[in-house]
């Protein structure tokens, strides 16, 4: 993978950021794994709360957007 990642210190999880997500525009999400969850967050609130999702339902969500069932 490409982007940038950071450990937060205080959760210990360690926040990936698509290098896709390009500059300042705003409109970035950052992603943590554990062997039990995904961790998705806003980027611009770090501290603020994070989205769990089980691995499998986060990746169908990846498939399904890859195949653009969500439209542009």
């Amino acid at each position: 993978m490409t982007g940038c990642t950071r450990t937060d210190e205080k959760s210990g999880l360690t926040w990936w950021k698509s290098s896709h997500s390009g500059g300042e525009q705003g409109q970035c999400v950052e992603i943590a794994q554990t062997t039990s969850a995904i961790h998705v967050r806003d980027s611009k609130d770090p501290a603020g709360p994070a989205l769990l999702c089980a691995p499998e339902a986060f990746q169908a969500f990846v498939s399904a957007a890859r195949c653009g069932i969500f439209g542009n």
